[in-house]
């Protein structure tokens, strides 16, 4: 029995009809069209799915949809700005070569976005803890941790472009 099911995606109100077994990223991606979302190991092991629910990482590939119910969502493609260009973390992983076949990129991304929302200056440490969910098979870490360590600059920079008169 199909269920409707309405949450904000990327800052947009959205609706979908569910089945009592569909995933959050079986909506998201094959209802919704926001592919940037991959599917990896479908056990919750590999990160692929992150995504940001109510301000928490978590595996799609395991979140019931019916659970989303009035949440908010937040995927990749909700980091571009209104102009399409790359958010500062986004930019990051471009410039420090974080992104490499590009698979696990999203989900790094993602934790990255969490990480840095609660951290704005994590040591290396930190952000090797942050990334204990998510894999690279690429064997990239160096990068991405370089990465999120350069995101994590770019967003201070932000913040105090803002702020400034």
């Amino acid at each position: 029995m199909k269920t409707e099911v309405g949450f904000e995606l990327n800052g947009i109100r959205v609706s979908a009809m569910v089945e009592p077994h569909d995933r959050l990223l079986d909506v998201v991606r094959d209802r919704l069209g926001n592919t940037g979302t991959k599917e990896g190991c479908s056990e919750g092991e590999c990160g692929a799915c992150t995504v940001i629910v109510d301000g928490r990482t978590v595996n799609s590939c395991l979140y019931p949809a019916l659970e989303v119910e009035g949440k908010k969502v937040l995927t990749v493609e909700g980091l571009l700005s209104a102009r399409n260009r790359l958010s500062p973390i986004q930019d990051a992983f471009v410039e420090m070569g974080g992104a490499q076949c590009g698979f696990c990129t999203p989900g790094m991304v993602m934790t990255t976005v969490a990480l840095i929302e609660r951290n704005a200056a994590p040591t290396d440490g930190e952000i090797r803890h942050a990334l204990t969910g998510n894999l690279c098979r690429c064997t990239g870490y160096v990068q991405i941790v370089e990465s999120i360590r350069r995101a994590a600059e770019k967003v201070r920079e932000a913040e105090k472009e803002k702020g400034s008169p």
